[in-house]
């Protein structure tokens, strides 16, 4: 069993998955007075097809919503996560 968790760094302006200790992808965001805008999400190659990217993007949103700011999905993949999942409470705003 793997241990899989989500990081928030503010200071680098990203989200971080670690997978057993190791980092295994990221969200690089851009933060504004009330939004955040997602610019890139990225999962390194050992770490692909494995459902990372999917659980990332969904941390790293409801805490967009706990921290009650707009997502501007500017990242395809993240524009693309927010069709198809329900995120509860999310305000969305077109990139």
């Amino acid at each position: 069993m793997t241990d899989t968790t989500v990081t928030h760094d503010d200071q680098a302006s990203r989200y971080e998955i670690h997978v057993d200790g190791t980092l295994a992808g990221f969200i690089d965001y851009e933060l504004g007075e009330d939004r955040i805008v997602m610019v890139h999400t990225e999962v390194f190659d050992d770490f692909q097809g494995q459902g990372v990217a999917g659980t990332l993007a969904g941390e790293a949103l409801a805490d967009a919503v706990e921290r009650d700011l707009v997502i501007v999905p500017s990242c395809p993949y993240i524009a693309r996560y927010l069709e198809r999942h329900e995120v509860p409470g999310a305000r969305v705003e077109s990139a």
